[in-house]
């Protein structure tokens, strides 16, 4: 059985403890929401979320492509320089092995591998060679299972590339599956940097809008949230989570931004950026893909002045 899908152990119950408040849920989630609504009258905020807009019904045009062709999306390798751009030139002489490395996108709730358009493009237009997309199941209603999956398709990328280890970029609930499967499944053997974005890494109130499974898991508190909380001795995988304090899918919004002991993760804090737009902002884009033009000896991202390691920005 490959190290990437040994089993873990026996997760926790789904179900919140019979200790916890009502009352103090419902507080907690409304002062979240409090929170959230007193942040929509300031001007950034206002600009983003007609950004916001603006994105959504682009992804919502778009989004019947992201169910057509295959996941991958790569070029061929480069034996001649002189043709391509500076900046993938660049990055090919600078790092080849770092051009080379499989890069998958896994996408949120609702969505496909559509959202990723532009982060694709922006990629392989920086040198980026094998980058991948992958479409799972929008009636998900388990995020272990869903990261079983995700581990499934790790390994066909790993036989398909001759990498050892790739990047997974999850957005939102692909984030969050992603990241139990680094964590829980063994998948740090596999996976050399998490980027997340809008990811409710210690759950969303916003979960409580719809009973079902799969957002019950995405409360805080719930079973999976208590799981993921759990020790990770030794884990190899980087962590880099992008989280605004706008996200309205997100309450409340640091949530977002991944605090564990074990875990080394960056935080990066944006203004104004709608929950649909994260994938889509060009300072996202370039700050990905600087952080994974730069593979140390050891196979860390760390970089003296171009990728500090840091618990929080």
């Amino acid at each position: 059985m490959p190290n990437s899908l040994r089993p873990a152990a026996a997760p926790e119950q789904d179900h919140e403890p019979s200790g916890v408040s009502v009352i103090g849920r419902a507080r907690a989630g409304a002062d979240a929401v409090a929170g959230a609504a007193l942040s929509v009258l300031d001007p950034a905020v206002l600009a983003g979320c007609a950004v916001e807009t603006a994105w959504m019904t682009a992804h919502v045009a778009t989004w019947p492509l992201g169910l057509i062709g295959g996941r991958a999306s790569r070029t061929a390798p480069a034996y001649r320089l002189e043709h391509l751009p500076p900046v993938q030139r660049g990055l090919l002489v600078s790092n080849v092995e770092a051009a080379g490395t499989p890069i998958l996108l896994v996408h949120g709730i609702v969505s496909n591998r559509s959202i990723f358009t532009l982060l694709r493009r922006g990629l392989t237009r920086r040198g980026f060679s094998n980058v991948f997309a992958m479409n799972y199941s929008t009636i998900l209603t388990d995020v272990r299972a869903a990261a079983a999956g995700l581990g499934v398709e790790v390994e066909q990328i790993v036989a398909e590339t001759g990498f050892e280890r790739i990047h997974i970029i999850g957005h939102s609930l692909g984030g969050l599956i992603a990241r139990y499967y680094v964590t829980r499944l063994g998948g740090d053997t596999r996976v050399h940097t998490l980027v997340t974005l809008g990811t409710p890494h210690t759950g969303t109130y916003a979960a409580y809008a719809v009973p079902t499974r799969l957002m019950e898991q995405m409360r805080p508190g719930s079973g999976l949230m208590r799981e993921l909380a759990r020790p990770v001795r030794g884990c190899r995988t980087r962590f880099i989570s992008y989280w605004s304090d706008t996200d309205l899918a997100i309450l409340p919004q640091r949530a977002a931004a991944l605090r564990h002991d074990d875990l080394s993760a960056r935080n990066i804090r944006l203004h104004g950026a709608g929950h649909l737009t994260l994938p889509m902002l060009g300072e996202v884009v370039h700050g990905i893909s600087t952080a994974l033009a730069h593979l140390d000896a050891d196979g860390s991202t760390l970089r003296s002045g171009v990728t500090p390691l840091v618990r929080d920005e």
